[in-house]
This record gives C-alpha cells, sequence and structure tokens, in this order.
C-alpha cells in the first residue's frame, strides 16, 4: 500500500483533557483486546458441551491469538501510513462485529472462524494503545502511563477468566461476547474527536505482502503442530513432522525475504537496534509465559481442587493485585529514577524463584501458598510491562514508533500463542508419562477430572517448570537492555489520577 509523501505536522501541544480522554480510551480498547484472549478459559467446557465438540476447543483460544499476532505488525505499518485514527477506528470495528458473530455461532467451527474475525481487530487495539500514548506524551511522562497500561493488561488477562466464568454460570456463553459491544462502541466515540488532535507522523511505506504471508504460514504451521501433537497425531507422524518441516521453511524463506525486500514486513532498521531487539525477545517470553499461566492456572485449579469455573477464575485475583502493583511501580519509578532498570530487575528475580517454588511444589502446595506464589509472580512479571515499551519507544524516531510499538506487540502475541500450545502439549506430554489417557484436549480432560474428583497437579509440573524457563530467559533478555537515559524532562503532563 502506498501513500502520499508528508512531513510530521506540527499541532499544538495536547490540554490536560484531551491527554485524558484519549489515554481512558485507548485503555479501554486495550482492555477488550487483552480481555478477549482469556476471557473464555472457564467457558470451554461448557462451550464445548453445548456446540458437541470439546476436541477442538483449544482453538477457540488459538484462532483469536493467532489472528491478532499475524496483524499486529501489518497495524503498526499502516499506523505509520495512513495515521493512527484512521486505523485505531477500523480495529475496533472489526472487533465489535467479530464480537457479535461470536456471540450469534451455533457451531465449533464457526465459533472458531468468528474468533479469528475478531482477533483481526484485537490485534491493532494493544498495538495502536501504545503506539498512540506515544505520540501523545514524551518518553519520561510515558512510563508513568504505561505502569496503567500494564495494569490494565494484568487485569484483563487475570479478569477474563473470572468474568468468563461468572457470565457462563449466570446467563450464556455467548454473553462474554456480547458485553464487547457497549464497551467497544464506548472507545470508538470517546477516541473518534480525540485522535484527531495527536501529532502526526505519517511517511510512506509499502506493505511486504509476501513476507506477512510467509510470517503467518509459519506460525500457523507451528501451533497445528503443537495443538495436534500427542493429541490428535503422535509426533512421530507424518502429518506432525510435515507441519514442523513446513514451518521451519517458511521461517527460513521469512528470514530471507527480511533480507532481500526493499522494505521488509518488520523492518530491519528496527530490528537490528539491540534495545529494541532485546526488550522485544524479553517481552516474547516473559509476557507469553504470564498469558500461558492465566490460561492454564484455572484449568489446574479446577483439576487439582475441583473448583467450578467461577472460583477457579477468582483464584487469579492475586495473580492479577500482583501484576499490577509490580507494573505501577515500575512506571513510577521509571519516570523519576535515572537507573530505572533496578526495580524490574528485583522483581524479575522475585518472579522467577517464586515461580521455581511452584514448579517443584505445586501438587503438594496447599492453596493458601499457592495464592502467595501467584502475588509474587505477578509483582516480578508486572514490572515488565512498562520498561519493554518505553525503552521501544525512547530509541526509535517518532516516523518508527508504530512500526517499533507493532512489532514488540506482535513478539508479545506470538510469544503467548505458541507458549500457550506448547504448555498444553508438555502437560498431554507428562499426563501421557504419568498414565493418563491421551488424544483429548486438556480442558476435555481436565473437565473429565473434575467431574470424577481426579486431581492432575502432578501432570501440571511440566507447565510450571516451562514457564520458569521462560521467565530466566526473559529476565536474561533484559539485563542486556541498555540503560539509555529518556527523553523529555518536562514534568508530567496531570491528566490520570494519582
Amino acid at each position: 500500500m502506498n501513500a502520499p509523501v508528508s512531513a510530521r505536522v506540527d499541532t499544538p501541544p495536547l490540554d490536560h483533557a484531551t491527554v485524558r480522554t484519549i489515554i481512558l480510551g485507548v485503555l479501554l480498547s486495550m482492555f477488550l483486546a487483552a480481555l478477549d484472549q482469556t476471557i473464555v478459559a472457564t467457558a470451554l467446557p461448557t462451550i464445548g458441551g453445548e456446540l458437541g465438540d470439546l476436541q477442538n476447543l483449544s482453538w477457540v483460544v488459538t484462532a483469536y491469538l493467532l489472528a491478532s499476532t499475524a496483524v499486529t505488525p501489518l497495524y503498526g505499518k499502516l499506523a505509520d501510513i495512513r495515521g493512527r485514527r484512521t486505523v485505531m477506528l477500523t480495529a475496533i470495528t472489526i472487533f465489535i462485529v467479530g464480537s457479535i458473530a461470536c456471540a450469534m455461532s451455533t457451531s465449533m467451527l464457526g465459533l472458531i472462524l468468528a474468533r479469528g474475525l475478531q482477533g483481526l481487530g484485537g490485534g491493532g487495539l494493544i498495538s495502536l494503545a501504545h503506539t498512540i500514548i506515544g505520540d501523545a506524551v514524551s518518553p519520561r511522562e510515558r512510563a508513568r502511563y504505561m505502569g496503567y497500561f500494564g495494569a490494565v493488561f494484568a487485569v484483563s488477562s487475570v479478569a477474563g477468566p473470572v468474568l468468563g466464568g461468572f457470565l457462563t454460570q449466570t446467563w450464556h456463553w455467548s454473553a462474554i461476547f456480547w458485553i464487547n459491544i457497549p464497551l467497544g462502541l464506548l472507545a470508538f466515540f470517546m477516541t473518534y474527536t480525540a485522535l484527531r488532535k495527536l501529532p502526526r507522523h505519517e511517511r510512506p511505506h509499502k506493505i511486504d505482502w509476501i513476507g506477512a504471508l510467509l510470517l503467518v504460514g509459519a506460525a500457523v504451521l507451528l501451533l497445528l503442530a503443537l495443538s495436534w501433537g500427542g493429541q490428535t497425531y503422535a509426533w512421530s507422524s507424518t502429518v506432525i513432522l510435515g507441519l514442523l518441516a513446513g514451518s521451519a521453511v517458511a521461517w527460513v524463506l521469512f528470514a530471507l525475504r527480511l533480507a532481500t525486500a526493499p522494505e521488509p514486513f518488520l523492518p530491519l532498521g528496527v530490528l537490528s537496534n539491540r534495545i529494541v531487539a532485546f526488550a522485544t525477545l524479553a517481552g516474547f517470553f516473559g509476557v507469553g509465559a504470564m498469558v500461558g499461566l492465566t490460561i492454564y492456572l484455572p484449568i489446574f485449579f479446577q483439576s487439582a481442587f475441583g473448583m467450578d469455573p467461577s472460583a477457579a477464575g477468582l483464584s487469579l485475583v492475586p495473580f492479577s493485585v500482583g501484576t499490577v502493583v509490580g507494573a505501577q511501580t515500575a512506571g513510577r519509578a521509571m519516570a523519576k529514577m535515572a537507573r530505572y532498570k533496578r526495580v524490574p530487575f528485583l522483581g524479575l528475580t522475585l518472579a522467577v524463584l517464586s515461580v521455581i517454588v511452584l514448579s517443584i511444589f505445586a501438587a503438594a502446595l496447599p492453596f493458601l501458598a499457592i495464592q502467595a506464589l501467584l502475588v509474587l509472580i505477578g509483582l516480578g512479571v508486572g514490572t515488565l510491562f512498562p520498561i519493554t515499551v518505553v525503552v521501544i519507544q525512547n530509541a526509535v524516531p517518532g516516523h518508527q514508533m508504530g512500526m517499533a510499538t507493532g512489532t514488540m506487540n506482535f513478539m508479545r502475541a506470538l510469544g503467548s500463542a505458541i507458549l500457550v500450545a506448547a504448555f498444553g502439549a508438555i502437560f498431554l506430554a507428562r499426563l501421557g508419562r504419568l498414565g493418563g489417557e491421551g488424544g483429548q484436549s486438556v480442558e476435555a480432560i481436565a473437565h473429565r477430572a473434575r467431574e470424577t474428583g481426579q486431581s492432575l497437579g502432578d501432570a501440571f509440573q511440566g507447565v510450571f517448570i516451562a514457564a520458569t524457563v521462560c521467565f530466566v530467559i526473559a529476565f536474561v533478555f533484559f539485563i542486556l537492555i541498555e540503560e539509555r537515559p529518556l527523553r523529555g524532562n518536562q514534568p508530567p503532563v496531570s491528566a490520570m489520577p494519582e
């Protein structure tokens, strides 16, 4: 796609009321997108039972994650070409239409396709929210606001299973999609006028559709292998080996495309920036593992402690509280401290130590002890949210902010999609070694375990070990991030309540 050449358009500084409206509008948009990553978690057994298909339940989650992952960098580039407002309003509209299609689905295939459509809109909401706040305030001010963004992501990730279980038990599973309509319309009208006042950074770009297709193909083949391996097909089967081989070929072709395309789908100028690269990889493993835990912890509580869906979702509240506090603390510290990596360093150390304890003793620990560990893990992971966004946006010029932010969110979403599928594969493999039945989805096995009173605590140990490895890798990449001074030393705009 081409756009006419345009230089930066100078606009007057934003007043407090406009900044407040923009921030609240994009926070609401981000909340909707993040909420729908996990809101179906506790409703899956009910959905599978009503639609008569427990085998393909995991695709209700994976379809959304995959679609949102694929379009995230595309939204970032389009925002740099066409402007933030037009692209943001388009994403909200697609998300609302997809939500209506989900609520009206009468078959599992229809629901999965509708979730894919919903993800096409949701993928733009999180990425564009980060980009828009980058236009509205300077990096030093932005550190404060990223605490709110991290809090919203954490609350929505954990509130999703709680709200999903409540709405499913109280009304009907379709209610988890109907609630998006009024909230989406509110976000649309809150940002419709306010975003006209944003600074303009449009530059001419072309969309590398070949690179986009190679990337999507590589991710789809890999996710299919992870989702079907050990469940629908044996890991040594021709189907799984073929999928893995096809994914490897697609990744190689995508890498070649990056090196040869005039303007590759993921820009090399952005990817070669060491700050962008390390912060993006830290988010890939850290945020991806967090989303994976929010998907599988409710299933763990249902199968290990015999909880119903609502109670299992509520059991994630300590995790949410810890993440909110961690994000807020790191964001405020980043706005005031020159050595802003100290707080996240301590937080991630705490998270790694806590998840190690969980991975070793989860099956034997009492419920309250697990809750305490989730608070500590949330505190640590929460500190990663503001720093990764701010340091990336601080390291690139304004006309590349959309692409850089889109790339970061793409890697976060890709990490979430891959790690959710990988955690499921690990669980099924460990269950098989413990003598459990294979050939079924994680959700179906957990549903049967809750009905029969069987504990699957030991089978989830592999998931917690995998999460530990991911947090350690995220910690290493965080250490490698250069602590560059933040631009903008003016006092923060008082646009949000203290």
